[in-house]
Order: structure tokens, then C-alpha cells, then sequence
């Protein structure tokens, strides 16, 4: 069991008692509470790899899921509305607590310098010569795509993986991020590190998606917001179209309907999100990313995809080491005592009409390794897509 040095929480009120939660915060509520008391931490490897390809999705393990229902929420508990409310002061970190020695601008100093420190690690101004040339012609001719549920719902160890999400963040610079289940106190915290990214937010309020926008790398034509007129948990559709060297394309992030048995919103919301892909202005590479929460039999229910839509992960043949994107034989922030491998987090492709611009050349999963105080940065792993551009596809 880590100490409470290695594992500081954020300053937020108690949850009240179990029973006046929702079914799936009370079971997450009690986990929290008993967390990491019998410890076998787990990290991937070439054979925990191996391991989950045995795994298959059916309907079954589905259902095991969704009774948890751990992945994501609809409502917020009062220790998450104190952090929000906290945030909107100051960043959330700084509610941290510190030795009573230090005073708040001490504090506030230190935990700022420290998040910076994170993002940036070492500066490209201190890399050599070849090194920034290297890195400057390999950006130069792809797209990056990164996209993630990264659970600020959740504020166990908040602190700690907020760091380790900026780490992330920094060491890949994607030049596009869509995030899922964030929160105004961590937006906070990534407008005020993240200077070289043009952040827009699905809401205001609650928990939201975002789509962040590499300044130096692409550059914003319009933005819109569309939603979903039966959602029962705030969820909508964030659009940009933006210009990436010189070529036009058309972003979108989402976070369908969470929970099996809201299996029918959650397949209405993803036919407003083919049919936005296909109604997009056909000189646009189209591309989604996402926590669809699909199970592939949902997809199979509407036919398989529309023509015209790819699924990216199977356009790079289906690699398993990148299929589960939520997988709790090895990610045990939810404590969840089944053994459940999903592809949760999914990016769809629209080629544009003429000389499609983009093509995948990569997908990797992020986030794997757990952080010092035993948490992984998220219940689910990053997705990391390279797409190359047409130019340079000899």
C-alpha cells in the first residue's frame, strides 16, 4: 500500500454514504475507499500482451461491463463539485494538500513550476541540431491524432495523473487532441500549461469533450456544436474544420451514451455522426475519434459501416496490440473484478473526394504505465494515430 506522501488527494469534501449514490458511483465510491489495499501492481508486457489477445468480446462480458458501468457517469458527485468549484479559482493542483510550512503562493509556485516541468521535460531548444531537424522533418509530414478518455470524473490521485497527462501530452505533441470526461478545473489546468494549443470545449459545464488544436500546425476555419436531442447525459457532437498544410479537414470528437442498456441512444448518436462525416464538404479529409462505448455487436446491428467510413484501426489490419482501449485485466483503477477487454475508443476516416490528402500509417496505445502512486493516468489508454500525407506516400 503507497503512502500518503506518494499518493496526495486533492482537498474535496467526502462523499456522502453509498446509499445515496447511483448505483455505478456507489460501486466506484467503495472501491475508492478500499483501493490498492491488497496490491499486485500489473504493467504491460510483451507477455500481459500476449495475454489479452486471448480475450474476446461477446455479449456476456458486455453485460459485466456495463453493470459497473465504471467507464463513465452522468451524474457528479458533491467531492467532484468541490473540486470544480475550487478550480475555477485557481487550477486544481493548487488545492493540493502540502506541509502547513509552505504558504499558498509557495505552494502555488511549486505546483505550477512542476506541471511545466511535466509538459515541456526537456525544451527543444536544448536538443541538438540534428535532433530538432530530425523531429521538425517527421512532423512535417504527417498528421498526429491523439484521443482519450482521460476520466477527470474521477479524482482519486487527480494530481498525480494530471502531471503524468501533461508528461504525455508534452512527449507527443499530437497536433490534434480530443479528449473525453473532462471537467472545468482540469481544462483549467491544460489552458494555463498548454500555451501552443487552441482548446474548444464541448460545455461549460458538468463533464465534457474538447478537441485541441497544435497552433503551430493547424489552424481553425470554423467550429460548431451539434447535439443529440434524446441524450439523457449531456453528450454532443464538437465539429472543426481546420486547414493542416494547407489541406482541408473536418474534426470531430464525441462520448456516446455510456451503459448497455442505453445500447438504442447510443446507436442513434452514432448515426448522427456517420451522417455528419458523409455531409461534410467533400474536399475534407473527415476524421472522428472518440469513446464510442460501442461493442462490435452494436456496429453489426446497422449493417457494419457506411460506405464511404473506415474504421482506422481496421484500415492498419486489426493490430491486437492496440484493439483494447479499455481493459481491466491490466488497468485496475475501477477495481473491477472481472477480466473485461473492450475497443471503447474508436477513429473513423473519410477520405476527401479527390486525391485523398491522409492516410493511417500507425496506431498506438498510450498511457500504459502506472504512475508512482499507483494509479494509471485513466480507466482507459490513449489512442496515438499517425496519419501520412498523400504527398509522401511513395
Amino acid at each position: 500500500m503507497k503512502t500518503d506522501s506518494e499518493c496526495t488527494l486533492v482537498t474535496a469534501e467526502q462523499s456522502p454514504p453509498s446509499q445515496h449514490l447511483p448505483e455505478h458511483l456507489e460501486k466506484r465510491s467503495a472501491g475508492s475507499k478500499n483501493k490498492k489495499n491488497s496490491q499486485k501492481t500489473r504493467i504491460l508486457t510483451p507477455a500481459t500482451s500476449l495475454a489479452r489477445s486471448s480475450h474476446q468480446e461477446d455479449p456476456s462480458s458486455s453485460q459485466k461491463a456495463s453493470a459497473t458501468c465504471a467507464q463513465s457517469t452522468q451524474t457528479e458527485s458533491p467531492q467532484l463539485q468541490s473540486f470544480q468549484t475550487q478550480s475555477t479559482q485557481t487550477p486544481p493542483i493548487q488545492g493540493i494538500h502540502s506541509p502547513s510550512t509552505e504558504s499558498k503562493s509557495t505552494q502555488t509556485q511549486h505546483s505550477s513550476f512542476s506541471l511545466q516541468q511535466a509538459y515541456w521535460g526537456r525544451s527543444f531548444t536544448d536538443q541538438s541540431t540534428d535532433e530538432q531537424e530530425t523531429q521538425s522533418s517527421s512532423r512535417s509530414s504527417h498528421l498526429t491524432v491523439l484521443s482519450w478518455n482521460i476520466d477527470c470524473l474521477d479524482t482519486d490521485n487527480i494530481s498525480h495523473r494530471v502531471k503524468g497527462l501533461l508528461s504525455q501530452f508534452g512527449k507527443y505533441s499530437a497536433d490534434v487532441v480530443l479528449l473525453q470526461e473532462l471537467v472545468p478545473g482540469c481544462l483549467t489546468t491544460l489552458q494555463n500549461i498548454m500555451k501552443d494549443y487552441q482548446f474548444l470545449q464541448g460545455s461549460e459545464d458538468g463533464y465534457f469533450t474538447a478537441i485541441l488544436l497544435r497552433k503551430d500546425r493547424v489552424q481553425l476555419l470554423q467550429s460548431n456544436i451539434v447535439k443529440y436531442p434524446t441524450t439523457e447525459m449531456g453528450r454532443n457532437l464538437p465539429i472543426a474544420n481546420v486547414s493542416f498544410l494547407g489541406h482541408p479537414l473536418c474534426i470531430m470528437t464525441s462520448h456516446l451514451e455510456s451503459c448497455k442498456s442505453n445500447s438504442q441512444e447510443r446507436l442513434n448518436q452514432l448515426r448522427r455522426v456517420w451522417k455528419w462525416i458523409k455531409e461534410a464538404p467533400e474536399d475534407h479529409t473527415v476524421i472522428f475519434g472518440g469513446d464510442t462505448n460501442l461493442r462490435d455487436w452494436e456496429v453489426k446491428k446497422l449493417g457494419g459501416l457506411p460506405d464511404g467510413i473506415s474504421d482506422v484501426w481496421e484500415m492498419l489490419g486489426e493490430p491486437e496490440e492496440s484493439k483494447y482501449t479499455w481493459d481491466t485485466s491490466i488497468n485496475d483503477n475501477k477495481e473491477i473484478p472481472h477480466s473485461i477487454c473492450l475497443r471503447f475508443d474508436r477513429l473513423f476516416l473519410r477520405a476527401a473526394a479527390e486525391d485523398a490528402h491522409l492516410r493511417p500509417e500507425s496506431m498506438t496505445l498510450i498511457g500504459l504505465e502506472k504512475l508512482k502512486c499507483d494509479y494509471f493516468i485513466s480507466d482507459h489508454w490513449g489512442i496515438l494515430c499517425a496519419f501520412k500525407s498523400a504527398e509522401n506516400l511513395d
